[in-house]
């Protein structure tokens, strides 16, 4: 499967559907804007001779009896950083390729930042970065669906050194949005996430329903596409609990862990709508 050039009219009428609550999700955490200044509201001080008595917080006056002035910002607008996994466990899907679900709901987030004249990044990973230099103009996003389509999706996840590098990038305010399967080592997962508990992150695990539910039944040949290692085995019902109960301690660790650095986090299957399971990560908690 490619993505489609479909799929963007229809994230277009969709994210007009969608106005209200993409407003709730990316302007509500920020300050609120001084009417016609153009500026922010940073804090508070206390008035001394020579400053601008027009800065006057006059409630705050009627509520302390001290004249305090209130301090702006230049408004900066927020850029989204866009980062989707790449590596070779990406390429699995019984219907739909997880790489192919992942770039959709990436190109959500960048259709959304262009709609509200936001900045965007978009990057893919696997065992290094790869950005992706999008055209300027109309066809940005077409472009990069172009470079998506045209991804080989080879190597092993290097999370950790693939976000230390990626840090180092940021300027500026920003939102991270990373989509993965999050397979990977969860202790490797913790030290790369720490580092951005000040930016404003949210982490789309995409699995595919096989490995989700993990319904199969009989002889398979497993094999692990990022190292080539394969072991055959037979599928029992005690196997699959077992799978199914180290994936779910594996996801609530991740999820424990979004909530201690104040990050949100969501799990979504290749076999739900991508449109809902967009809805549901604009508003995952």
């Amino acid at each position: 499967m490619v993505i489609q050039t479909d799929y963007l009219k229809q994230l277009n009428r969709f994210t007009l559907m969608l106005k209200k609550k993409v407003h709730s999700a990316y302007a509500g955490s920020r300050e609120s804007k001084n009417p016609g200044s153009g500026l922010v509201f940073r804090d508070y001080k206390d008035y001394v001779q020579g400053d601008d008595f027009r800065k006057i917080d006059w409630r705050v006056y009627a509520r302390t009896d001290k004249f305090y002035i209130r301090r702006y910002e230049e408004e900066r607008n927020m850029t989204i950083h866009i980062i989707v996994d790449a590596s070779a466990s990406m390429d699995f899907g019984e219907h739909t390729r997880k790489f192919d679900y992942a770039a959709m709901l990436g190109l959500g987030f960048a259709h959304i930042a262009l709609k509200n004249n936001e900045k965007f990044e978009f990057t893919t990973f696997a065992n290094k970065l790869t950005p992706i230099k999008a055209r300027k103009g109309v066809n940005q996003i077409l472009s990069i669906v172009d470079t998506l389509n045209f991804t080989k999706l080879t190597g092993k996840s290097n999370f950790k050194e693939s976000l230390s590098t990626y840090k180092e990038l940021i300027k500026s305010k920003s939102m991270i949005v990373i989509i993965s399967d999050f397979l990977f080592d969860i202790d490797e997962l913790r030290e790369s996430l720490y580092k951005y508990k000040k930016s404003e992150l949210l982490l789309i695990q995409v699995l595919d329903p096989v490995e989700a539910k993990f319904s199969l039944e009989g002889d398979y040949n497993l094999v692990d596409s990022e190292t080539g290692f394969s072991i055959k085995a037979l599928i029992s019902n005690r196997l699959r609990n077992k799978y199914k109960t180290g994936l779910e301690g594996h996801t609530y660790k991740i999820k424990d862990f979004c909530e201690q650095i104040g990050a949100k986090f969501v799990t979504i299957s290749t076999d739900k709508d991508v449109f809902d399971a967009f809805y549901d990560a604009l508003g995952s908690k």
